[in-house]
């Protein structure tokens, strides 16, 4: 992977399509023919496109979405299905370990990720927006959880853990164990979405958004989502003592200070992101 140290923005992407707005990265699932399906190679290179991202300095914000009006039909089952019938347990493991450490990097980098979400959002499609901090859709819109259609468990990438949490443990089993599609209108009421918006709006009111947050601050809300993913398995206790010490390390910031003095002059604070 072509990157410094602590840059992205001038990563050339071989398997999706990328673009800068700014520090926002435009990621593009970008096979719209067949809907935007996943392959080996996508998913390994995705998987380390949002590794990298965790240490680029250059990079506040990140939007996904899918060509051609439809965001991810999955894995693709002639590159991807087909393959895995053949292969051993070992290979198979493999494969599987790869797909959750993608959904693994997309939590762990430090930048906000929003997804974009239009027309099929199926497997681990649904899978990568459900990883996101946020999601918009439309209301084309159509979320499905599909691995029990084609003979597998509903546990796959991080399914059972991360969807009980958005949704509650009713309606995300009824999905884990049915494979049926989410419509936009239960996404949006049950908490799947943040919200829907026009089917030509989508991808630019996420730019938006992530472009709100890349304003910062942006070491603030590194810790943000360092805290919400760490918390799931504290006690009440645990977590309002690791607030306290996130907290205080962003109180040593400079833009802690920026805000003060904004404050204090009446005017807009300028974050920096340090």
């Amino acid at each position: 992977m072509a990157e410094t140290a602590d840059g992205m923005a001038g990563y050339e992407a071989r398997h999706f399509a990328l673009e800068m707005r700014g520090s926002i990265a435009l990621v593009t699932l970008n096979r719209p023919e067949k809907k935007n399906p996943l392959t080996f190679e996508s998913y390994a290179e995705l998987r380390d496109y949002f590794r990298a991202l965790r240490d680029a300095e250059d990079v506040e914000g990140v939007v996904i979405q899918g060509a051609g009006g439809n965001f991810c039909s999955g894995g693709d089952v002639f590159e991807i299905i087909e393959p895995l019938t053949k292969r051993d347990m070992k290979g198979l493991l493999t494969f599987t370990r790869m797909t959750g450490d993608l959904v693994l990097a997309i939590r762990n980098c430090r930048q906000p990720v929003i997804a974009a979400v239009d027309g099929i959002c199926a497997g681990a499609g649904a899978m990568i927006a459900l990883a996101s901090d946020m999601r918009l859709g439309t209301p084309d819109a159509r979320t499905a959880f599909l691995f029990t259609r084609v003979g597998l468990a509903g546990c796959d990438m991080g399914a059972c853990a991360l969807l009980p949490r958005v949704i509650g443990q009713g309606r995300a089993s009824e999905l884990l164990f049915s494979g049926r599609a989410m419509t936009a209108e239960e996404g949006e009421r049950w908490g799947f979405f943040n919200r829907l918006t026009e089917k030509d709006a989508v991808a630019e009111e996420a730019l938006a958004l992530a472009t709100r947050l890349a304003e910062g601050p942006n070491f603030a809300h590194m810790m943000t989502k360092t805290m919400l993913n760490r918390e799931w398995d504290m006690s009440l206790e645990g977590a309002i003592e690791a607030e306290a010490q996130a907290q205080a390390i962003c109180m040593q910031t400079a833009d802690f200070t920026r805000a003060f003095e904004a404050f204090a002059a009446k005017r807009k604070p300028v974050f920096e992101g340090d």
